[in-house]
């Protein structure tokens, strides 16, 4: 709809034009538009995985699964297992200020590259000084590869944090409000 809107738009102001050399730019200048927008379009659905080949994918690379029909809507929803691991207060929590310093940013760039590579869905401090200090959303098919990247965590090397990790499911896409 927008494509044809705007070929008539050109189309209403190459009219308007005396210049016949100008239309005809403008009109060439539309069809190249047209091709690109049109292009776009046709790549963007093409892209678009159905459902099946979703679940196919997951169950390929070990991800555990199942549907789930919302009562309300009667909508099948996907839902796939995560992994949350808390991140707790460990037992050496005493380096200088300096020592500290250096492990959050490392201990950032770990979370960042845990982003990066699509292990780690979520993640972030909470908001008091309890026990629990953070939690990281694991987007991997066995609690034993969540841990693994879990400890390997410059912060819990150290002592400073420790993990603990339970099996967590939600609805495959959904995002937060």
């Amino acid at each position: 709809m927008k494509i044809l809107f705007v070929q008539l738009l050109v189309i209403f102001v190459a009219v308007g034009c005396k210049n016949e050399k100008q239309v005809n730019q403008e009109l060439e200048d539309v069809e190249t538009i047209t091709e690109v927008v049109v292009d776009s379009i046709i790549e963007e659905v093409e892209s678009v995985k159905t459902t099946k080949q979703i679940k196919a994918e997951l169950k390929s690379k070990g991800f555990k699964i199942f549907d789930y029909v919302d009562e309300t809507t009667q909508d099948t929803i996907l839902m796939q297992q995560y992994f949350m691991a808390f991140l707790k207060a460990g037992p050496i929590r005493g380096q200088n200020e300096e020592e500290s310093a250096e492990l959050q940013e490392q201990h950032l760039a770990h979370l960042s590259k845990m982003y990066e590579l699509g292990y780690a869905d979520i993640s972030g401090p909470f908001g008091d000084d309890g026990e629990i200090r953070g939690v990281t959303i694991y987007n991997v098919p066995t609690l034993k590869m969540a841990d693994s990247l879990a400890n390997a965590d410059p912060m819990v090397k150290a002592g400073r944090l420790k993990i603990e990790i339970h099996p967590w499911w939600a609805a495959k896409g959904f995002q937060l409000r």
